[in-house]
Parts: structure tokens; C-alpha cells; sequence
């Protein structure tokens, strides 16, 4: 039987369905700058200083901007299992200053945000997902000096002495049929991902971000769901990528994955597909240790392998939802193999709002012999049509 879903809703100003008619927010056209205002966004380049807490704030001189969180859960006195999906997108319609960004919000700002929540009730195999959209203003908002990002009722935000400790409050809904509330407190210290502070995506030096992440957030809180309230406990992973352009000319869409194994070290991985048929050198996997240090492997050291798929009744687009990721890990005499194996199959977004269809899952992973070795989360874009003029 087709688990339940539900069916995204729409929360937004009628002034943005100008913006959103043909192409999606994230293909709205650029206006010009006001006068004092800078004229074209930044790219992510070598050599930047990051400083916190200010890099987890907003960066209005790039144009997009994201803070992505995912989870696997458990009931805190049972096995039962979840898994979570929270992301803020920033999109900016022109390049603001950190000052002009930091005035107090107003109807009609620079700034779009599009959010996407979704929950995974693994023992039914219900997947609830909503999307929201808009302008900064009085729904949503992204401070530039820490983290605290909000969009309606979702929000992510720094919890108190957030400078010393970065322990962060998510707190999110779907519709009228969950709600839930997270503390997050790192469990290893944050990590910058790629070459000298840029994490590079394609040949062109535009195709790329600064990308900072924890690898490995303890989570606890509640999910309320059927009028349940469950306290839960796990692990999370948390991205924040600040770009203007994350594809080139040629590629089409990633597989991208987020790798937590028992033995506490981490993987993040990403194949960037060409139209060609074939992978960009510019993937790239990196290898966390347990003490956080960082090796960076290229796109010719591993293969990702697609070993099932899935077709979704919904769009149409068929996903390679079970793969097998191979590589020999640093400082290790023999390769490993990691089987992705997804707790349910249908975790697809339909991203009505901001024109953009992917499969995001929560995964077991799996050895050789199948025994469990961590979790994951794998997210799957571009399967549904071309992806790159959609985020550019």
C-alpha cells in the first residue's frame, strides 16, 4: 500500500506570484541595484576569512544561500525511527551590503525565502513534506551576525552563548499534521569543505561555495505527530553553503550524500553529472576523521554506483535510490564499500514552489556482508528534467 503523504502547501504574499509564474523563485529575474548598492553578487574565493558566529548569519552579497539540516531519530524509550529534512533557502534579487541587509525587515525586500520541511515516520512509511515561500519581511527573515534564521513558525536559531557553544534550536512543522522542536549541540567540531576555503563544483571558478558543516549534531526534543508527542534522540548533520552559482554549462544535477558511520568518522560526497552522460572531475569526496581533520579525494579516487531504482508515481522521474559508494579511505590499507539502502522509497519533494524536484532519503548503510554500519542521508536532483538554468 502507498504510504500517506502530504500535499505541500502554499505560504506566501500574492506580490511574489509575478516572481514565481513560468520559472520558479529561484529563476527570478535580477533587478538593478539601487543607487550606493552593489551591482553584481560575490563569488566564493580562495583565501576567505571566515569569522564566527558572523558566517553563520545571512550573506546578502551572494545570491544563494542555504542552511540544511537532516536526522535520523529514535524514540527516546523505544526503537521506533524517524527521519528529518529542514532547509532555509535565501535567493537574493540583487546584491545588498551587510548593512543594507541588517535594517529592520520590510514588505517588498531583496530577498526571497523558500523552505522545505519534511518527516519520515519510517515504522507507517508516511513521508509529510511542506514547502514555503516568501519575501523577507514580517514571514521571514535571516540575520547577518549569527544564526537565526526564521521562515513563518520554522525557524533556526542560535540558542543562548551561541558564540562559545554553537548549540542550535530547529523548530518546524508539516501542515496540521506534525510539529516538532530540536536541540542541537555538536557532538565534533565544524569542518570547511574543500581547497582554501572553496568548495569548488565545476570548471568554471563561479561554480562553487563557501561551505561550512557539522558532521555530527546530538539531537533531542519531540515530534508531535497524530497527537502523539514522542521525545526523541539522535544524530544530525548540518550544511550551510553560501554561492552565486553552483552548476556549469554542462552539468545537469548531483548525488549527493551525508555519511555517519559507528565508528564516528563522516563522509560527505557529491557526483556532479554532465549531459554528457558522464561525471565532473570536479566531484569530490571527503573523509572526516574522528577528531575532525579533513582529506579531500577526487572524482577518479571513488565510484558511486547505482544498484536500484525507483520510479515516482508522483513526477514521473525515475531515482537510483539504492547505490554503492567505493573508495579506499585514507590511511587504510583496503578499499571499502558502503551500500546506501533507503528506510522507505518514496521520500521524493515535489518543490511545486521553488521549481526544483528531488528525492532527499534517509538510509541505512550497509557493508559488504550487509550488516549496518551507519546512516545517511542521499539527495538525488536533476532526474526529473535539466537542473542547471533552475539555480543559476
Amino acid at each position: 500500500m502507498t504510504p500517506p503523504r502530504s500535499i505541500p502547501s502554499v505560504s506566501t504574499f500574492p506580490a511574489l506570484m509575478g516572481i514565481l509564474l513560468g520559472s520558479g523563485v529561484l529563476q527570478a529575474a535580477q533587478p538593478t541595484a539601487p543607487s550606493g548598492t552593489p551591482t553584481a553578487f560575490r563569488v566564493a574565493e580562495p583565501h576567505y576569512r571566515y569569522q564566527f558566529p558572523r558566517d553563520h548569519g545571512s550573506h546578502p552579497g551572494f545570491k544563494i544561500e542555504w542552511w540544511y539540516l537532516t536526522g535520523q531519530l529514535k524514540h527516546a524509550h523505544g526503537d521506533r525511527r524517524f527521519g528529518f529534512q529542514a532547509t532555509f533557502f535565501r535567493r537574493g534579487l540583487h546584491p545588498q551590503s551587510q548593512d543594507e541587509a541588517s535594517s529592520p525587515p520590510f514588505l517588498g525586500g531583496q530577498q526571497i525565502y523558500l523552505a522545505h520541511m519534511a518527516l519520515l515516520d519510517v515504522e507507517s512509511g508516511a513521508f509529510h513534506y511542506e514547502e514555503r515561500i516568501h519575501r523577507n519581511g514580517w514571514d521571514a527573515h535571516a540575520d547577518v551576525h549569527t544564526l537565526d534564521v526564521r521562515n513563518g513558525n520554522w525557524s533556526l536559531k542560535g540558542r543562548d552563548d551561541f558564540a562559545r557553544n554553537e548549540a542550535m534550536t530547529l523548530q518546524g512543522s508539516v501542515r496540521a499534521e506534525a510539529a516538532f522542536e530540536f536541540q542541537l549541540q555538536p557532538l565534533k567540531p565544524k569542518v570547511i569543505f574543500g581547497k582554501e576555503g572553496v568548495s569548488r563544483k565545476g570548471a568554471d571558478p563561479s561554480a562553487a561555495s563557501h561551505y561550512i558543516t557539522f558532521t555530527r549534531l546530538g539531537a533531542t526534543g519531540t515530534i508531535q505527530l497524530e497527537g502523539e508527542t514522542i521525545p526523541i534522540t539522535g544524530t544530525a548533520w548540518m550544511d550551510h553553503e553560501i554561492s552565486s552559482s553552483q552548476l556549469d554549462e554542462h552539468q545537469v544535477g548531483w548525488d549527493w550524500a551525508s555519511v555517519q558511520l559507528n565508528t564516528g568518522e563522516e563522509i560527505m560526497v557529491y557526483v556532479m553529472r554532465r549531459d554528457d552522460g558522464g561525471v565532473d572531475p570536479f566531484s569530490t569526496l571527503a573523509w572526516v576523521t574522528r577528531d575532525s581533520q579533513l582529506t579531500h579525494l577526487q572524482s577518479d579516487a571513488f565510484r558511486w554506483t547505482p544498484t536500484g531504482f525507483w520510479d515516482s508515481p508522483h513526477s514521473g522521474a525515475r531515482y537510483p535510490i539504492e547505490s554503492e559508494l567505493r573508495f579506499q579511505p585514507p590511511h587504510s590499507q583496503a578499499p571499502l564499500t558502503l551500500r546506501f539502502k533507503p528506510l522507505v522509497r518514496d521520500q521524493e519533494i515535489q518543490g511545486e514552489l521553488g521549481g526544483i524536484r528531488y528525492w532527499e532519503g534517509a538510509c541505512d548503510v550497509l557493508d559488504e556482508e550487509n550488516r549496518s554500519i551507519g546512516t545517511a542521508y542521499v539527495e538525488l536532483t536533476g532526474y526529473d528534467g535539466k537542473l542547471a538554468q533552475r539555480i543559476r
